[in-house]
């Protein structure tokens, strides 16, 4: 299963959610973001390759699904409602992803 994770500057959240999930057997996770001077930008081929979406804020999911709306027809995006306050790896963050994405996720 691959999994896009998208912050605004894919510094913080989404590499960390790239990192922890990455890790599980089964899974391929990539962070993007949605500002231009992000790591990583969000990008069409990004978004076709992703089985699922998740949006750190609503903010991100706003950004993704108007820029991406033919994209994402029989995706799934979700906002995950993570405010970017947490540093890369912070155990919180990466505790909190665990226990969201594992609703939308079979974790092995």
């Amino acid at each position: 299963m691959n999994l896009l994770f998208v912050c605004s500057e894919n510094r913080l959240r989404s590499p960390t959610g790239e990192e922890v999930f990455s890790a599980y057997e089964g899974i391929n996770a990539i962070g993007a973001g949605t500002n231009s001077d992000a790591e990583t930008a969000v990008s069409g081929d990004l978004i076709e390759w992703a089985d699922i979406v998740f949006a750190m804020e609503k903010s991100h999911k706003n950004k993704v699904s108007k820029k991406f709306k033919d994209l994402l027809k029989g995706k799934k995006l979700v906002c995950l409602d993570i405010p970017d306050n947490y540093d890369r790896m912070d155990p919180v963050l990466v505790r909190i992803l665990e226990n969201r994405v594992a609703k939308h996720v079979r974790l092995r």
